[in-house]
């Protein structure tokens, strides 16, 4: 396919996937996209046939056409090795009638580390013989943050700074964060929440005049969002991987369509599976769940986008998230690839808060996209009809999505909840919701807790951190982040 890709605000100046990798993110604000996204497709009986690894080589050289066969062959060997405690990497279970798509079987035990142990690994091919050192820059409402620590940590030329907001991630990822080892990273709480975060880390990538400053020291920012299309690619690959694991299971045929039932806060997730559909997947309907936060739900139902509300905490944080970034590559295809118009959207967002697309638009949207959210309380009561229906044990995330697919009248078609984190990362909301006790209790009491009511064993990488020194104790108001950030660069890169 096309291996140039351009920015959703501006057709004209296209780049090849490796510079837009190491961008992270367009000079005008916009996210990097390709128009010959769908031109070839994915041999799906090719896939049906084989490993997980062979199927992300084939994805990978797909949408980066611009990186060798050796090079994805190399990238793809060192991010799906034994970092991952699954042979499958993302292994399918049962989940009564439907089924569990695990994506937390990597070193955080989220599913950021599907993209997460790869992008660093594109990043560093794409800068051979640039020269430059790379800084990424990240906001997380929770996963991506220690995604990409573990990710970058001593990647040789590369920094990795992330921001958080303070108080609302749980326990579990704060400490995965704070506690991060490494000469090359940097952690800062902000005052705010993800989306203040996210919105002033968009704001440091289109500052000319700290882009100057970093430039004459030799340093140039990126991405590890899912704004970065190296974030991005990589999880296609299990949309296709998971449909593959049914046919071999003899759950569909090859060709039967499947619906993808998808918790996501930033759309990153669930656009992957979007652009599988693309590449020639059966997809049948991509579901989006979303907790109280529901502004995806409701721009879904109505075509409007409005980030005009009150944020709410919620027990999924990683989802707690009003702006979603993505959503403007989505935005992008639907208006078959109006520049101006995604530009004009995205305008009234920021200027504004709020947007809609027009009647054709959401008519395209609404023929594969379905949505829905659930509350706290209908999260929990997931949660624990899950472990006492069918002992499968669900974290807060995970278990919006499985409400939704619960409500949902079932068209004929298999359907796979993608299940994105462990649940020991939220084990003192999820203890309480199989009505343990919590109360006094800080995360590693809660998980040992979880662990003797359930009989599980909590993940080696989480429960060791109750031994871990925090390293990281950083606090700063928005406006402080680009200082940070600055300060950062001069550290690693001195």
């Amino acid at each position: 396919m096309d291996t140039f890709y351009h920015s959703t605000r501006n057709g004209d100046d296209s780049v090849t996937s490796k510079q837009a990798i190491l961008a992270g993110i367009a000079p005008d604000g916009g996210l990097f996209v390709s128009d010959g996204l769908g031109a070839e497709k994915i041999d799906l009986a090719l896939v049906v046939g084989q490993d997980y690894h062979a199927t992300a080589r084939l994805v990978l050289g797909t949408l980066l056409g611009d990186f060798s066969e050796g090079e994805v062959g190399a990238c793809v060997a060192g991010a799906y090795a034994d970092n991952f405690d699954s042979a499958a990497v993302t292994p399918l279970s049962p989940l009564g009638d439907d089924w569990l798509l695990e994506l937390h079987h990597g070193p955080t035990c989220a599913f950021k580390d599907i993209a997460l142990q790869m992008l660093p690994r594109l990043m560093s091919v794409a800068r051979e013989g640039d020269g430059r050192d790379v800084m990424i820059v990240t906001a997380t409402s929770g996963d991506t943050g220690k995604a990409a620590l573990a990710g970058f940590a001593g990647v040789e030329g590369t920094g990795v700074t992330v921001f958080y907001p303070e108080g609302k991630v749980s326990d579990i990822q704060r400490l995965q964060m704070v506690t991060q080892q490494g000469g090359n990273v940097a952690v800062c709480a902000i005052r705010g929440n993800f989306d203040d975060s996210q919105t002033e880390v968009k704001r440091i990538f289109s500052d000319a005049s700290l882009a100057g400053r970093l430039a004459a020291g030799g340093t140039v920012l990126s991405s590890a969002n899912s704004i970065n299309v190296g974030r991005l690619v990589p999880q296609v690959t299990y949309y296709f991987d998971a449909y593959a694991q049914l046919v071999r299971r003899g759950a569909v045929r090859q060709g039967d369509a499947v619906d993808f039932y998808v918790p996501t806060g930033n759309f990153g997730d669930v656009l992957a599976g979007y652009y599988a559909r693309r590449l020639g997947l059966p997809v049948g309907r991509l579901v989006v769940a979303s907790n109280t936060n529901k502004v995806l739900t409701d721009f879904i139902e109505t075509g409007t986008y409005d980030r005009r509300r009150d944020f709410v905490k919620t027990i999924s944080p990683s989802m707690d998230i009003l702006v979603s970034s993505n959503l403007e590559r989505l935005l992008y295809y639907l208006s078959d690839g109006d520049c101006e118009r995604v530009r004009s959207h995205m305008s009234d967002l920021a200027e504004r808060g709020v947007y809609s697309i027009d009647a054709d638009m959401h008519a395209r949207l609404r023929e594969t996209f379905g949505c829905g959210f659930a509350t706290d309380e209908e999260t929990k009561g997931t949660i624990r009809s899950s472990w006492e229906g069918g002992h499968v044990l669900l974290d807060p995330h995970t278990a919006v999505a499985k409400t939704i697919l619960d409500r949902t009248p079932h068209e004929g078609r298999q359907r796979v909840c993608l299940s994105t984190a462990s649940p020991y990362k939220f084990s003192a909301d999820v203890l309480a919701a199989l009505g343990g006790k919590t109360a006094g209790l800080d995360g590693f009491a809660c998980m040992d807790g979880l662990e003797r009511l359930s009989g599980t064993a909590a993940p080696a990488q989480l429960s060791r951190l109750r031994y871990a020194p925090v390293i990281h104790t950083d606090v700063c108001g928005r406006d402080e982040m680009g200082s940070f950030v600055e300060r950062a660069c001069q550290r690693v890169f001195a």
